[in-house]
């Protein structure tokens, strides 16, 4: 990146490290970082718009989706998230092609699965062999979103189904006293009281997925995690210009740091939001808000 970068083996140390951390390598590293973050910016709107879904399905009066909402609810939070991961990324693109499959090749004779092996026609590859890389790992990384938004969409809807049933009784029956309809009681009292009580849950939850984002090399994307015990081991043949020892304690010491930090602006930011949130609210914090007022 730098003029003097030319030769490694003439820098000083100061200079050495400032090339070190400038190569394409650690850039990739760097560009991990925004990977992370624009996975937890996507997944927890998305993940708490499948729990809203599923708590509000839960609590339904309708059998049939009440018993769908509490079956996505128990079946994603009894299976473990490695094994969630491993498998259901695998269902969903296999699910994919098939789809594919049977849009783009209606003449296919085969049998799609044979033995261990999934067979598609070429069309129905998704994405396409001849693709660019660019596409492969926006699709990559856009099966992590899904995935991580389905797990932690079930976790939020526990947390949301509670809120929601947190709320005192009297308060909607006095809405529908007034003349509101189910939909309005639902909408103008209990949804946004309901927040009060689901945020302390949904910190909780949030602080997890941040902490869960190591996950994302299971499903083939190259976090954090990856690239420091990739650039912090010892050097092999295609890091030859900048050799050093095993490093990783300092690499995996700087992920320490970055997740404390992230941890503590997430926790500052949740704080805010409880504070606003129960604000003139008939509960604890806005009790406290009124004393210290």
């Amino acid at each position: 990146m730098f003029s003097f970068c030319t030769d490694p083996a003439t820098l000083d140390t100061f200079r050495w490290f400032a090339c070190y951390l400038t190569t394409g390598k650690h850039m990739s590293i760097y560009t991990s970082v925004f990977t992370v973050l624009l996975l937890l910016a996507i997944t927890a709107p998305a993940a708490l718009t499948f729990g809203f879904l599923g708590a509000a399905s839960a609590r339904s009066s309708f059998a049939p989706l009440s018993l769908l909402g509490k079956t996505y609810i128990a079946i994603v939070r009894g299976v473990p998230d490695i094994a969630f991961f491993l498998f259901f990324v695998i269902a969903l693109d296999q699910f994919f092609e098939w789809i594919r499959h049977k849009i783009k090749c209606p003449d296919w004779d085969q049998p799609i699965r044979q033995g261990n092996d999934f067979v598609v026609c070429t069309a129905a590859k998704l994405p396409l062999g001849n693709a660019p890389q660019w596409v492969h790992e926006t699709y990559g990384f856009l099966l992590a979103v899904l995935t991580f938004a389905i797990v932690f969409g079930a976790f939020a809807a526990n947390v949301l189904f509670g809120a929601m049933r947190a709320v005192p009784r009297g308060q909607l029956e006095t809405a529908e006293a007034y003349g509101m309809t189910k939909r309005q009681t639902f909408w103008r009292v209990l949804v946004p009281q309901m927040w009060v009580f689901a945020l302390p849950g949904l910190g909780n939850l949030w602080m997890v997925l941040v902490k869960a984002t190591p996950l994302l090399f299971l499903l083939g994307v190259e976090d954090i995690v990856y690239w420091a015990r990739e650039l912090g081991g010892s050097k092999t043949a295609r890091f030859t210009d900048y050799p050093h020892g095993d490093w990783r304690v300092w690499y995996f010491l700087a992920l320490l740091v970055f997740y404390l930090w992230f941890t503590k602006l997430s926790e500052s930011v949740l704080d805010k939001i409880m504070r606003k949130l129960t604000h003139g609210q008939a509960t604890t914090g806005g009790e406290a808000q009124r004393k210290a007022a």
